[in-house]
């Protein structure tokens, strides 16, 4: 391997980890929130127990996401110091908004919310876990909208001195489409997963203990947030696809392995075979659902969705030479983890429902496992959407703008990238530890 390839496995692995605690600590804030809430307005003392436990699990995973979140800021400096230097004045203004206005709010009041218990009225102190969730979601805001800039560069122009992107509307670059229907889905999938969390550790510690009344509340508290979520998930994702289309139709297409463009374009549940070749073997499919997917029509001549080959010769005459299709496998395995693990999450949450109706409790040592490991569903599914944004975008760094190769530092070394890499795996496994 160069340095661009170990620079690309050390982003993708640092950034995959430190996405692991995101929506971990988007949706579990505001539950907390919920919580508190809840004891505020009723005085039960079982959802004040609530707050603080699973208060300790977000603060957990909130610490883990800052630790793992700063390296991120090093890398663009550091790996890909020429993209930072390319696009930097945008990118980079999203990203100071985060840091000094979102981040800010949400470590303060964080703060407020950690060391007040004792100090400030309850009404106040609610307030405080308020604050701090709200921020986690503005931070995400931003994050995304810097993101969606690669995806969808807007509101820019190229000086021709410096040949550098110049911002010139950060309004589009804040509230462009792809920015504001992927919030949506980051939100909606922190949602499903945080609830999934919530719904899983209920229900464990309900067999632990028949008596954790106050688990009872959360775990249905967890399971209707997990269920509500999916749903929005399903439409929110619906939602991007079609959006997606229509500024990345590689992507699609690199989605359904599908080489030839075709009405009523079925949608592959599995496949076998080479599909990083000209032609996949589906075994398994839903006739017309990838051209719903993508255009909204399952039949006629609105329902074309355009394949691989004919975007490589349309691209190539735009770019130039080259390959414009990504790694066709792993985007197409990608995108099926997303849905099959964010759907299995779904439906753990309406079996421990079911599970646990009418106050009973399951003895089963299967249902106990599966409450322990029921977290690591839409966990990997939401990481596995994230893998599919991001490699499908390939060979792309910038869309249309920049590719991935012209981004990394000129003077990187093998060894410079390789050394670091080494040590961030040995930390973060370190971390991984004190996380579990």
């Amino acid at each position: 391997m160069n340095a661009l390839d170990l620079a690309r496995w050390q982003f993708g692995i640092t950034t995959v980890y430190h996405f692991l605690f995101v929506p971990l600590t988007i949706g579990t804030s505001m539950l907390v929130a919920i919580m508190q809430t809840a004891w505020y307005r009723t005085g039960d003392e079982k959802w004040l127990k609530a707050t603080k436990f699973f208060g300790k699990l977000f603060l957990i995973n909130f610490a883990m996401g800052v630790v793992t979140g700063i390296v991120q800021e090093f890398q663009f400096g550091m790996a890909w110091s020429d993209y930072s230097r390319f696009v930097g004045d945008i990118f980079g203004a999203p990203l100071a908004v985060e840091a000094l206005a979102s981040f800010f709010l949400e470590s303060t009041f964080l703060g407020l919310w950690i060391f007040g218990w004792d100090r400030l009225s309850r009404g106040l102190h609610l307030a405080t876990i308020w604050a701090a969730a709200i921020g986690t979601m503005l931070s995400a805001y931003f994050i995304l909208a810097a993101n969606s800039f690669m995806q969808h560069p807007v509101g820019y122009v190229i000086n021709p001195v410096t040949k550098r992107a110049e911002m010139v509307d950060f309004g589009a670059v804040l509230f462009q489409n792809t920015t504001v229907a992927t919030f949506a889905h980051v939100i909606a999938s922190s949602f499903l997963v945080s609830g999934v969390m919530l719904t899983g550790v209920s229900l464990w510690l309900i067999m632990k203990d028949k008596s954790a009344a106050a688990m009872r509340s959360t775990l249905k508290l967890g399971a209707i947030v997990a269920i509500v979520a999916g749903l929005l998930v399903m439409w929110t994702g619906d939602t991007q696809a079609k959006i997606m289309v229509q500024q990345q139709p590689m992507k699609m297409a690199a989605a359904e392995a599908l080489y030839t463009t075709q009405e009523n374009a079925p949608f592959s549940i599995l496949t076998i075979g080479d599909i990083s070749g000209q032609q996949a073997t589906p075994i398994l499919e839903i006739p017309g659902l990838l051209s719903f997917m993508a255009t909204g029509q399952w039949t006629g001549p609105e329902s074309t969705v355009q394949g691989i080959n004919d975007l490589q010769k349309s691209m190539s005459a735009k770019y130039g030479e080259g390959n414009y299709a990504p790694y066709v496998p792993l985007v197409y395995w990608a995108f099926r983890a997303m849905i099959g693990l964010g759907m299995l999450g779904v439906l753990f949450a309406i079996w421990a429902l079911w599970l646990v109706r009418k106050q009973r409790t399951p003895t089963s040592k299967t249902v106990r496992f599966a409450a322990a490991v029921a977290l690591l569903f839409p966990l990997i599914g939401i990481s596995a959407g994230w893998i599919f944004t991001e490699m499908g975008r390939q060979p792309w760094v910038v869309f249309g703008l920049m590719k991935t190769a012209d981004g990394v530092s000129p003077t990187l070394t093998t060894f410079q990238v390789g050394l670091s890499l080494v040590v961030f795996t040995l930390l973060y496994g370190a971390l991984a530890v004190v996380e579990v």
